[in-house]
């Protein structure tokens, strides 16, 4: 956001609605939601929509949902009730929902161009002449195509904004390819490519304390940091994704669109301002240094039970698991180690990045003293919605000698007066994409360098390797870290808050 932008939301305390207060108006929206009756949308946008309509943080709006299935509008509206009420972070009174039921429409796709055109201008009718276009596009990367053809012949690109969810592309050639009739369609400033990590406010939260504080930006680099850890482990199976998991992989479904854009924000040189264009280009910088990924600096895995399912063929080679080291060949970040991991089945959902300082001489303390036995000092983020930030140091144990142990500073949002003010990431970007703030999305560029640094992983990937259910993943990726050791699992548990 703009500093402009910033001074224009502000957040009431707890237990009171979220409110604008805006210096520019945002204009009057039509949402068009394609996808409407997928599992993102039920999990996240539908909620998030209900939420932001139900609060003042958004404008007015009307949602136009749209998909392959055979639906009518009150059809919809009952989907959409189980997804706000079961899924939402906030539920609705029946009075909020009756008013957030009126804004929604549905339009099967079958209906074609035509169709999608006359429940746009309806819904554009009961908003205003000024009322803008947003389409997000809540399909598969192989559907996009169709979807931006279907928006140009219905003459709905015009001053409108698209939203593309990720994966976008499916490796360079694609992504280029993808990338150059997106821009036939629209122009790459209407063009929102999301990342919902980038919207969870520990995320953004790696800015603050990287360029706000004097303690940590001086050491920033590769003089005082030994590597970083990206850890994104996940207990959840497939669920009714296989078919898409199958053709996609822990890599392109996870590292290239989430914790890629993570690790830009932690190396990125800081922006000449706070301002879509200033970020977006340190964050291209990172990918354009990145050194290629190469089969050696990579484990693939494959969780046992994962051929069983009915939409997996019995030979699948798809990783499920993915761990991988990454080089950044610029001067900030020669010859640190960026180690990122996620994965289905594991042990536990954790969303953590791990800054591993440089130790210091340990000379100066005595045998059996404990320095150093307990690894490097440690700041931790947790990208959880509790944003969490632990620092991590050698302490004297209390007691005669010098014995020492480690210990912990903790921060965490929920210990603040404002935790209740937190949008939900997908809440922001929708908002931004709204404002039209393309700070915490993608751009084209960004995603082709990263492709293109993709390819001889792609091009020859390593085999898969089997790991059990409810574990951290193949042995192999402790040789991969050496000598150093994954952060995963914790030896101490984060505080919890004393209620």
């Amino acid at each position: 956001m703009t500093e402009r932008e910033v001074e224009s939301v502000a957040y009431p305390g707890p237990g009171s609605r979220p409110f604008r207060r805006d210096l520019d108006p945002i204009a009057p929206h039509v949402i068009v939601l394609f996808g409407c009756t997928g599992d993102l949308a039920k999990r996240k946008l539908l909620p998030g929509l209900a939420y932001l309509a139900e609060s003042e943080l958004a404008p007015q709006i009307r949602i136009v949902g749209t998909a392959m299935d055979d639906l009518d509008t009150e059809g919809f509206r009952d989907l959409a009730h189980d997804a706000v009420q079961n899924h939402g972070m906030h539920r609705l009174a029946e009075d909020d929902w009756d008013d957030f039921a009126a804004r929604l429409s549905y339009v099967p796709q079958g209906a074609g161009p035509e169709g999608l055109t006359s429940a746009v201008k309806e819904a554009q009718s009961q908003l205003g002449d000024d009322a803008r276009l947003l389409h997000y596009l809540s399909v598969p990367p192989k559907a996009a195509q169709a979807v931006l053809e279907m928006l140009r012949d219905a003459d709905l690109t015009s001053g409108a904004r698209v939203i593309m969810e990720k994966p976008f592309g499916h490796d360079f050639e694609s992504a280029v390819k993808l990338n150059d009739f997106v821009h036939h369609v629209f122009d790459e400033s209407q063009v929102f490519r999301i990342d919902h990590f980038l919207g969870k406010e520990a995320a953004q939260n790696i800015l603050a304390f990287r360029f706000a504080n004097g303690l940590f930006e001086p050491i920033w680099n590769r003089n005082f940091i030994d590597h970083v850890q990206i850890d994104i482990p996940e207990e959840l199976g497939l669920d009714t994704r296989a078919s898409f998991y199958e053709a996609t992989g822990a890599y392109k479904d996870m590292v290239v669109t989430h914790l890629m854009q993570v690790m830009a924000f932690v190396a990125m040189e800081p922006p000449t301002a706070l301002e879509p264009r200033s970020i977006s280009e340190e964050k291209n910088k990172v990918f354009r240094s990145m050194l290629p990924i190469h089969p050696s600096d990579v484990v693939r895995g494959q969780f046992g039970g994962y051929r069983d399912h009915p939409d997996v063929a019995n030979d699948s080679d798809t990783e499920t698991f993915i761990a991988l080291r990454v080089g950044l060949d610029n001067w900030r970040w020669a010859g640190v180690p960026f180690y990122l991991r996620t994965g289905k089945r594991l042990a536990e959902g954790q969303r953590i990045i791990s800054i591993a300082f440089k130790e210091a001489p340990r000379t100066m303390f005595p045998q059996g003293s404990g320095v150093g036995t307990q690894g490097p000092d440690h700041l931790t983020f947790d990208l959880a919605d509790s944003s969490r930030v632990s620092l991590s140091f050698y302490g004297k144990r209390p007691g005669p000698g010098m014995r020492l142990q480690k210990l912990s500073m903790q921060f965490s949002t929920q210990e603040t007066g404002e935790a209740s003010d937190v949008l939900e990431a997908y809440e922001r970007l929708i908002l931004d994409a709204m404002r039209g703030d393309h700070t915490l999305f993608t751009t084209s560029e960004g995603i082709e360098s990263l492709w293109e640094r993709s390819i001889p992983l792609l091009a020859d990937p390593p085999p898969v390797k089997p790991y059990p259910v409810g574990s951290w993943g193949p042995n192999a990726i402790h040789q991969l870290i050496a000598p150093n050791a994954w952060r995963l699992p914790f030896e101490r548990a984060w505080r919890e808050k004393k209620q």
